[in-house]
């Protein structure tokens, strides 16, 4: 299974493809990951513009079958914000009907990928080296976060399949 994580950011888009099954043993291949990058000299309606067309592209040729948006937890300034809420709505939007699409806090994607919610950036992004088999850490950071989404996917979709919502009661 093929799935695409994004990174949303309005100058930095990270994105980051992962190969992996809920089945046997965990094993990860990062396929393809970079990002997308807008002039912050634009106009926002350009530069959204942009990411529309550029992930429009990313989505055909890499074809996910499920595809993970970083959720906007906290944000300290609202400018900054605005522009990644409103990366991660053309992200959603372009997500075809028969692909599943998740949103996962950054706190989120740390518990799945290191088993430390609070675990550090440099954290995260060894485990994403060492979870995808990979000799260094991928740059630049947003392409190595959006890996790490991906692998939060797999990661947090298996233990929801073995213990189902109600598997308690």
């Amino acid at each position: 299974m093929f799935v695409l994580g994004i990174d949303p950011g309005l100058t930095r888009c990270g994105y980051g493809l992962v190969e992996g099954s809920f089945e046997g043993v965990e094993s990860f291949r990062a396929v393809r990951a970079g990002t997308i990058e807008t002039d912050p000299k634009m106009p926002v309606e350009q530069r959204l513009r942009q990411l529309h067309f550029e992930l429009a592209q990313l989505f055909q040729e890499t074809a996910p079958q499920a595809v993970v948006v970083e959720r906007v937890f906290f944000q300290r300034n609202a400018k900054t914000a605005i522009g990644v809420a409103q990366a991660s709505g053309v992200a959603i939007a372009l997500v075809g009907e028969d692909v599943a699409v998740r949103q996962f806090t950054a706190q989120q994607v740390k518990l799945a990928v290191t088993g430390y919610g609070a675990a550090s950036k440099s954290q995260v992004q060894s485990m994403v080296a060492r979870l995808c088999g990979l000799g260094e850490i991928p740059r630049p950071a947003d392409a190595a976060d959006a890996l790490a989404l991906a692998i939060a996917y797999f990661m947090i979709v298996r233990i929801e399949r073995r213990y189902p919502l109600g598997s308690f009661a």
